[in-house]
Formats: structure tokens, C-alpha cells, sequence
């Protein structure tokens, strides 16, 4: 995806480290962002056998932390790719 992205000239951020702050004190969670597109769509890639709710979970969680509206996760793990695509919006 990053390769197609540059190839089209798309503006993106690839593997985003994703700060975490609570009462004051910055925590490493481990979160990191697979893609962000032009600062206003985040991509969270899988291949996994099937999405499960945590996967869900996780994209939402992303996008409320960096308070992007629109997120999509991607399953490569699908005969048909259009069928591995779930789009979120806040």
C-alpha cells in the first residue's frame, strides 16, 4: 500500500507511534498506527482468518485518540479484497 500511495503521489504516514497521556504522565503503550492518509483517514491493516471485535476495537480507539473521523480497517486475508474492507466513521 505504501509503494501504490507514492506511486499515486498520495499523501501518507506510515507506521504513526501513537502517544498516550494520562493525568500527565506519557505512557508507551505500544499503540502505533499502521497508515494515515493526508492527517484525515486512518488504515489499519490485517490478515487475519476473520475480524474480530478487538480489531474493530482497536481502529476506533485509534481514531478517537488522534481525533480522525473516518478509519478503515483492511482484512488481506480474503478471496475477494473488496469483501476484507470495513469502513468506520465517528
Amino acid at each position: 500500500m505504501e509503494h501504490e500511495s507514492t506511486l499515486r503521489e498520495i499523501p501518507f504516514e506510515p507506521l504513526v507511534d501513537l502517544p498516550l497521556n494520562y493525568k500527565g504522565i506519557n505512557l508507551d503503550a505500544g499503540y502505533v498506527i499502521d497508515l494515515i492518509y493526508d492527517k484525515r483517514v486512518i488504515v489499519e491493516l490485517k490478515a487475519v482468518e476473520r475480524v474480530i471485535p478487538v480489531h474493530e476495537a482497536q481502529l476506533l480507539t485509534y481514531m478517537k485518540l488522534m481525533e480522525i473521523r473516518v478509519g478503515l480497517l483492511i482484512n488481506f486475508n480474503v478471496p475477494v479484497l473488496k469483501d476484507g474492507i470495513y469502513r468506520r466513521v465517528l
